[in-house]
């Protein structure tokens, strides 16, 4: 048997020994929320990015193609419909598209998705809009029977269209940039290698 003083040490011991299994413990139910909060922290709307010139001509977009939408919506008939059902896929698809890109930005959201390339998925995006509603408003233009909500769809129509010619221009010069950027970058890296090959002697007896 144990006498009082071995069995104090040893619970002495074993008590410490907890405490310490228990600070270096992943498992601890602290730790829980602390990762809740911070996952939280990164879905904080960025204002930097809705009062710059990307993001203001994001929201002009969505609002154009909705507009643009809810007046082709409001024909009842039409005669040929082939012009209208066309406006209205252009429209409805612009106003999805951009106005997921703009959730994602705003929200920073596309930075948790780096493997894909968000200026060049944007310029897509601002391009073939570009060039689908400028065809739909002439193709519309030219069909229309002159109701209200024809001229409203064709007005709003080649609004978007400038909107979206614009931020084509500027997703351009900001894909140039990120190229030279890249390539600046690389060049960097390359020299930065073959220097710190130059300076190892030992590496280069062994690639001799």
């Amino acid at each position: 048997m144990r006498s009082g003083e071995e069995l104090d040490g040893f619970e002495g011991e074993a008590s410490s020994t907890s405490m310490i299994s228990g600070a270096s413990s992943p498992y601890q139910p602290t730790t829980e929320p602390v990762s809740q909060r911070r996952g939280l922290a990164g879905l904080r709307c960025d204002p930097d990015y809705l009062r710059g010139a990307f993001g203001c001509l994001k929201v002009a977009q969505v609002i154009l193609a909705l507009i643009a939408f809810i007046c082709i919506e409001t024909i009842m008939e039409c005669s040929p419909c082939e012009g209208l059902y066309f406006f209205e896929f252009v429209s409805c698809s612009a106003f999805v598209v951009t106005g997921v890109l703009l959730i994602l930005f705003s929200l920073n959201l596309h930075m948790r998705i780096p493997q894909i390339n968000w200026n060049l998925t944007d310029l897509v995006n601002t391009g073939l809009s570009t060039f689908f509603f400028f065809i739909a408003s002439i193709v519309l233009a030219a069909l229309n029977h002159k109701t209200g909500a024809e001229i409203a769809a064709v007005i709003f129509g080649f609004l978007a269209t400038a909107v979206y010619a614009v931020n084509t221009f500027l997703a351009v010069q900001k894909w140039r940039v990120s190229i030279r950027q890249q390539s600046t970058n690389d060049y960097i890296r390359a020299r930065t290698e073959s220097r710190d090959v130059d300076g190892r002697p030992e590496i280069q007896r062994l690639d001799t």
